[in-house]
């Protein structure tokens, strides 16, 4: 058993080191980004968890974005530092109904995007998704044609501040917020969302897949064109 002294030396050490590494990161960081650098059998969620309540009044917040952690400036100073964001241009109404399937939808297809908007979807739009950092391709479907999936980044938690994707407003939030009709038919839902593992019908990509989609880019044609 180490002596106290050296046990309170080694838990200050962690601690400096996990700050630091998470200070300098440019992405949220998880277990395996951060045990490498810690002692032997050092409790990383404690060690966390202090960190958490260390910065919890401080003007930088140490968050949770999935199972990763990274310093974030304090949501109550936010707008101090609005000057500084790089502009970026307005998503298009295509592009935020889609995002926003995606987000509650996932995993989905092309197709199944378009089933829900009722227009087809462009790959444009969905290649602004993924530029943005907001949208991946999990994988491919098991169906006829083996389309693509999509789903969320986890630059689109950190982006909108979710902790985990099951933190996006649910019914009760969505009608409370205006965004629903309070007239909505008895049996509507909002999805469950999850951004998990590839599931039991779908498979992984090839390291090589491009994502292209001949099926979708045919039936595409044969829809109204997206707003």
């Amino acid at each position: 058993m180490e002596p106290n002294g050296q046990h309170s030396d080694i838990q200050t050490r962690n601690l400096r080191v996990l700050e630091a590494l998470l200070f300098a990161a440019k992405e949220p960081l998880g277990a395996d980004d951060l045990r490498p650098y810690l002692s032997e059998n050092a409790d990383l969620a404690d060690l966390l968890d202090q960190l958490q309540q260390r910065y919890q009044h401080a003007g930088i917040n140490l968050v949770q974005r999935g199972e990763k952690f990274a310093f974030r400036t304090a949501e109550d100073l936010s707008f101090l530092l609005r000057r500084d964001d790089v502009e970026q241009k307005p998503l298009s109404r295509a592009a935020l109904e889609t995002l926003s399937i995606i987000a509650y939808h996932q995993p989905v297809t092309r197709s199944e995007i378009e089933e829900v908007r009722g227009v087809a979807t462009s790959k444009g739009t969905l290649d602004v998704l993924m530029e943005a950092g907001w949208v991946r391709m999990r994988g491919r479907r098991r169906t006829p044609g083996r389309p693509v999936t999509y789903g969320t980044t986890m630059g689109f938690l950190d982006h909108f501040g979710l902790e985990q994707i099951t933190d996006l407003p649910g019914l009760g939030e969505l009608k409370g917020a205006g965004l629903l009709s309070s007239n909505l038919p008895p049996d509507f839902s909002v999805p469950k969302p999850s951004d998990g593992d590839l599931t039991s019908d779908e498979d992984p990509l090839e390291p090589d897949d491009a994502g292209d989609d001949l099926l979708s880019d045919l039936d595409a044609r044969n829809q109204p064109n997206e707003t």
